[in-house]
């Protein structure tokens, strides 16, 4: 068996936790482990063959996170989004491709929170049989109340330990769902498939021929690369829409163990230990009399007093205030962030790397400074900007400074200066964390002012 990996989702209904350059499936929400690591690490239960597939802007933190659970992980990089039926199609393809078979192969997104790994297991051994017969395998959760965010599929005649799909239906409004619950035939679709490559390939030529045609620009036995020219072309479009809705191939397996999508912050609350209120508070929270609140403070004290049914979560940058039953509406506020180029839907103050980590402590007209953290024994890219200066005062830790092929070592209050253009970077090849301020100058002060000449991290 093989798996595949979806980590490419923006998390908008997670705002402002989840960043379109951070997003869910890289934050730690309920353990140690992000939800991709414990994505991994669940899949892994099932086969050591793994293949992640991500948006460009995530390839670095995925690989990083990834890389703490196993030497140099198979991460393929999208160069643009379109959805999940090009990115599926094309890892399935590469698969083939590199295993030379024609493997049954197992799609978990990588944003779902899922505890009881042994139970998920032995349901996928169930769809394996399916799977294996040749038909294409949904895992579906049986409901216990009539939720209007997820899917919903309906299904039919049992078939081995499955039923018969009889079709796929959109979020319902609540009317809807309580319809759907009580005629005990409708399952919640988790966005969790099953299939062998060859049949996966075969309906997607029969249904998506167009996604089918594009995708035979691609030649995985010289490279690894998805070009953008060509993925380009790929319509976006869901596998759900692609494929699923139109095959008679479809069966379905009722997921044994616990699922949730944490889709938003009602499922976060839902899944939370919570007080003798009802309430769960995260982080330094002051409260009197609040009941059934999910208040959630990451840098700053919050103090709430009387709050009933209502979420409150703040990061270093912004603050989400909502009533508990309309925190499916975040996405709404995230869509309003992006249209007014307003960068706090894109990216927190404090941004990782896999060198370290940089937060933004102020900006204004022409300038930007940040504090750097530099992991022991990692270095920046070898670089220059063509918009911006910057000067470098190291804090603590020693700094190792290549400047146009010059070394400088710098040591707690010392400094250096970064002209425009200058090929530089900055190194930490000793035991202790550097930090460093660093402040810019310039216009326009963008991360994508960014020239890489050589990078241990394989962004070049």
């Amino acid at each position: 068996m093989y798996g595949i990996i979806l980590a490419g989702g923006s998390g908008s209904r997670l705002w402002p936790l989840s960043r379109e350059l951070y997003p869910k499936q890289l934050l730690n929400l309920n353990s140690e482990k992000s939800l991709l690591q414990a994505t991994f690490e669940r899949l892994s239960g099932c086969t050591k063959n793994i293949v992640s597939i991500t948006n460009t802007k995530h390839v670095s933190n995925v690989k990083m996170q990834l890389g703490e659970l196993c030497e140099n992980p198979t991460v393929l990089s999208e160069p643009v989004a379109k959805n999940t039926a090009p990115a599926i199609v094309l890892a399935t393809k590469y698969i083939m491709t590199k295993s030379n078979s024609d493997p049954v192969i197992i799609v978990l997104p990588s944003d779902h929170l899922i505890n009881d790994n042994e139970k998920f297991l032995s349901t996928v051994k169930k769809g394996e049989q399916l799977a294996n017969d040749g038909y294409i395998v949904t895992f579906g959760i049986k409901p216990d109340y009539p939720e209007t965010g997820f899917g919903y599929i309906n299904t039919g005649e049992k078939i081995f330990d499955g039923y018969n799909v009889k079709e796929f239906v959109e979020k319902p409004d609540v009317q809807t769902a309580k319809k759907y619950l009580q005629a005990g035939t409708y399952f919640w679709n988790s966005g969790i498939f099953m299939f062998k490559a060859s049949v996966l390939l075969e309906e997607t030529i029969k249904h998506a021929p167009d996604i089918a045609k594009i995708s035979e620009e691609f030649d995985f036995t010289k490279s690894d690369e998805i070009p953008f020219i060509n993925f380009d072309k790929m319509p976006s479009i869901s596998i759900d829409y692609a494929v699923m809705e139109k095959s008679d191939k479809i069966a379905l397996v009722k997921l044994e163990s616990d699922w949730n999508d944490l889709g938003s912050w009602q499922s976060i609350y839902d899944i939370s230990k919570k007080d003798e209120d009802g309430n769960v508070f995260v982080g330094h929270v002051l409260d009197e009399g609040s009941k059934n609140s999910f208040v959630y403070s990451s840098s700053k004290l919050v103090a709430t007093i009387g709050l009933e049914d209502t979420v409150i979560v703040e990061t270093e940058d912004a603050i989400l205030a909502c009533k508990k039953d309309r925190t499916q509406d975040v996405k709404h506020i995230y869509e309003m962030l992006k249209k007014q180029n307003d960068n706090t839907h894109l990216i927190h103050k404090t941004v990782y790397r896999p060198w370290g980590f940089y937060t933004v402590i102020a900006q204004g007209e022409g300038f930007l400074t940040k504090i750097i953290h530099v992991n022991p024994a990692q270095r920046l890219s070898v670089q220059s900007h063509n918009f911006r200066s910057e000067h470098w005062v190291v804090l603590s830790g020693t700094a190792k400074v290549v400047l146009e092929g010059k070394e400088i070592i710098l040591s707690p209050g010392h400094s250096v200066d970064i002209p425009l253009k200058a090929i530089h970077s900055l190194q930490n090849p000793y035991k202790e964390h550097l930090e460093i301020i660093e402040v810019q100058k310039g216009s326009p002060l963008i991360e994508d002012d960014i020239v890489r000449y050589e990078d241990i991290y394989g962004r070049v």
